[in-house]
């Protein structure tokens, strides 16, 4: 079987044990379920495809345990669902069809949605178990395994996901090392295929000076960033063409908009008063620098619970929540195991991450795995930057940082800021302007008409401080128009003698 002696072959040792693996599933799914009891949901996406040569394999093996080396093994009897919509490209739709015909699949066409598809396919059927390309990483991933009997109100059946742990690299490997067909999409930048309606080319993938020219898919350098193609598209209500962005967040910024974030720093430490922290009051600034308002700093114990509970709060409050400390391989670091629960998702292993790990320690897993790789499921996007031996993570709107020092978290951070620019992972809004003024009046002289400068200006953040216990009162005024906060510093100044407020930086 060529798919088989192909892999057999290869040099790629990764590849191979992911192939053993799946094959091992596939055979595991044949010896439970007769054939009339089994299907393979195809999509015609690089995942389906990958599943399809791998199923051909299986039988081939498995016909093979069962026959020793007789018998005609060319043919692949396994059902072969594919859900045809309306809103797929038309080159997924020819790819489907050619690779049907090329294989001799027993092709069910279905054109209802996946779910009422599915109730009538095994009323009709005796199916019980579909083979699926899901992986990890995939939206509909979270929570499954190998073998998963389908969520409560679906048609029951049990879902096979033989290439589970597989990763973008996984996926390429076999197709350029089995030398088999793919849809051609793939070839025109496109790294992650759904709709005609929130697909399009990768940008990363772009050839520079042409905007309509892109890479193949499987030069695509860091996997992780394959989902940078599937956007939101939106059109306007007077008639203009829609409009891409082909930026990593899930969340739909406007970036004219008033946005605000929230800081968690994890560490007994700080609490204990142990250490003072010094990366919250720098991060608040860099925030406050790119005109986003912080709304709280916040201190947890390293905890999972006390890490759970906080960015449980704060993240569906606040459009995007930084997180910093307990991050590492110490039994206090626990801040990616309280996302994980904060979202109601597990840590699995990530191979992608523990390639990068491996590259800057010498630490040697007492397992299968090194346990630092293991990321929230399903909901976790490594930013990578040339700067960083260690990509940034970000869990939907949660942004966890491992920096552990102001220089690291400079860098971090412009690492951070540059691909906002690059790739819009966050809005860079207009900066705040601010204005200081001192004075050497009472508080109390003061305090009301502060106040209804406030109901005066309620877009502006009116504050007061003292450096020292009897030092100057401070006056600041912050906003995002120069001549608002102008106009706030006349007003205070008018309201007394000449001379009762001194500018200061």
């Amino acid at each position: 079987m060529e798919i088989d002696k192909a892999i057999r072959e290869c040099d790629d040792r990764r590849l191979k044990t992911k192939y053993n693996n799946a094959i091992y599933v596939i055979q595991r799914a044949l010896a439970l379920y007769s054939i009339e009891e089994i299907a393979f949901s195809f999509n015609g996406g690089k995942d389906s495809t990958v599943l399809l040569h791998l199923l051909r394999a299986g039988y081939f093996l498995h016909k093979r345990g069962q026959n020793g080396a007789h018998g005609d093994l060319r043919d692949f009897p396994i059902r072969t669902i594919y859900f045809e919509s309306p809103c797929a490209f038309p080159e997924i739709n020819s790819f489907t069809y050619d690779t049907s015909a090329t294989y001799d699949l027993q092709l069910d066409i279905i054109r209802l949605d996946f779910k009422s598809g599915l109730e009538a396919l095994l009323k009709d059927k005796p199916i019980k178990a579909i083979f699926l390309g899901v992986r990890i990483g995939d939206p509909t991933a979270v929570g499954q395994e190998q073998f998963s009997p389908s969520s409560p109100g679906w048609p029951p059946f049990m879902r096979v996901n033989p290439i589970l742990d597989w990763s973008y690299r996984d996926v390429w490997a076999f197709l350029l090392n089995c030398k088999v067909k793919y849809c051609c999409l793939y070839d025109q930048g496109y790294t992650s295929i759904g709709s005609i309606y929130d697909t399009v080319p990768n940008a990363l993938l772009s050839i520079s000076n042409s905007s309509n020219e892109y890479k193949a898919a499987y030069l695509l350098a860091d996997g992780r960033l394959e989902r940078a193609g599937r956007v939101r598209k939106k059109s306007s209500a007077s008639g203009n063409h829609p409009t891409d962005s082909n930026g990593l967040t899930s969340l739909d910024w406007d970036k004219s908009g008033m946005h605000t974030a929230s800081v968690i720093a994890v560490g007994d430490e700080i609490l204990f008063g142990t250490i003072e922290d010094q990366l919250g009051p720098s991060l608040l600034k860099k925030l406050y620098s790119i005109g986003w308002s912080v709304s709280e700093l916040s201190v947890v114990h390293n905890n999972i619970d006390s890490v759970a509970e906080e960015v449980e709060r704060q993240k569906s409050t606040n459009d995007l929540v930084f997180i910093y400390g307990g991050v590492g391989p110490l039994h206090s670091d626990v801040t990616l195991a309280g996302v994980a629960k904060a979202f109601s998702v597990r840590l699995a292993p990530d191979e992608e991450f523990e390639e990068y790990l491996s590259n800057i320690t010498d630490y040697q897993c007492t397992g299968d795995r090194n346990e630092m790789a293991q990321l929230p499921e399903g909901i976790t996007e490594l930013l990578h930057h040339d700067k960083l031996s260690v990509p940034l993570i970000k869990c939907q709107n949660v942004m966890v940082l491992t920096a552990t020092n102001d220089s690291e978290l400079e860098l971090e951070w412009d690492c951070l800021i540059e691909l906002a620019k690059s790739i819009g992972v966050l809005p860079l809004l207009e900066p705040y302007v601010s204005k200081h003024v001192t004075t050497n009046l009472l508080d109390v002289a003061i305090a009301q008409p502060l106040a209804n400068l406030g109901l005066e200006f309620p877009d502006l953040f009116i504050g007061c401080y003292r450096k020292s216990r009897n030092g100057s009162l401070v006056v600041s005024f912050k906003g995002k128009d120069q001549a608002r906060v102008e106009a706030a510093v006349n007003a205070l100044c008018k309201m007394f003698r000449p001379g009762a407020f001194m500018e200061t930086n």
